[in-house]
């Protein structure tokens, strides 16, 4: 079961097809593929996913963000990624038919359309484009976890300075005063470097004070993307 949350429909006009992975396509084919997708808005906190659920359905991020999560053999949290708006999760158990193999969970409201797994794996059957852009997605996560692998050794300098641009790259909205990521709490970027949450506050505090970054409630904003990787250099 995956409806194990409670959810409230939300107006039309938030349409799944502004989402980056239809961009392109086939009208006709966009059109027949989210004919059956319902938005639902979620809270903070909530479960959208459970590891080991069976997927039938895909899920398309309208607003918002999520977290996607795992445990390690020590029974420890551990979050592999992020998500927020245009960004797609749920994808892998339809196509090899097995079991979800992590959660998901929101860090703020969000709103999600729910594609039912035959629609969305009809369209990757009947539009190259969509295959390609699935494997186009699949394969820059795979990049980033690596990057963040062969970083598992580096200083703690490096770690959170590469998860900030990390999430940039992913997520970032460019403004006047730089790229804009959402102020997450220390302990998700804790959990995705790797490191102590004591460790993470205090490598924000000295790139803060160094003009690297700037915080405030909800946004934490880069002023020089290229000032901030030349950390890692």
């Amino acid at each position: 079961m995956e409806d194990r949350y409670s959810s409230r429909d939300i107006p039309p006009s938030v349409s799944i097809r502004s989402a980056p992975f239809f961009e392109g396509l086939p009208e006709a084919a966009v059109e027949k593929a989210t004919a059956h997708v319902v938005a639902r808005s979620h809270p903070a906190n909530q479960v959208i996913l459970l590891e080991n659920d069976w997927g039938s359905s895909v899920y398309f991020i309208l607003s918002g963000w999520v977290k996607i999560r795992t445990y390690n053999l020590d029974g420890k949290e551990v979050t592999l990624n992020i998500l927020g708006k245009g960004e797609l999760f749920g994808e892998m158990a339809p196509l090899d038919e097995v079991p979800r193999s992590t959660d998901v969970i929101t860090l703020a409201p969000t709103v999600i359309g729910n594609m039912p797994a035959q629609d969305f794996v009809r369209l990757l059957n009947t539009e190259p484009q969509s295959g390609i852009r699935l494997a186009k997605l699949m394969a820059r996560r795979l990049r980033q976890v690596n990057r963040r692998l062969r970083l598992r050794e580096s200083d703690s300098v490096s770690r959170v300075a590469d998860i900030i641009l990390f999430l940039a790259d992913g997520q970032g909205k460019t403004s006047q005063k730089g790229t804009e990521i959402p102020n997450l709490p220390h302990r998700e970027l804790s959990s995705l470097s790797g490191l102590a949450r004591e460790t993470v506050t205090r490598v924000l505090s000295k790139l803060e004070k160094k003009g690297l970054i700037v915080r405030d409630r909800d946004i934490l904003c880069i002023p020089d993307v290229h000032a901030l990787e030349k950390l890692m250099l």
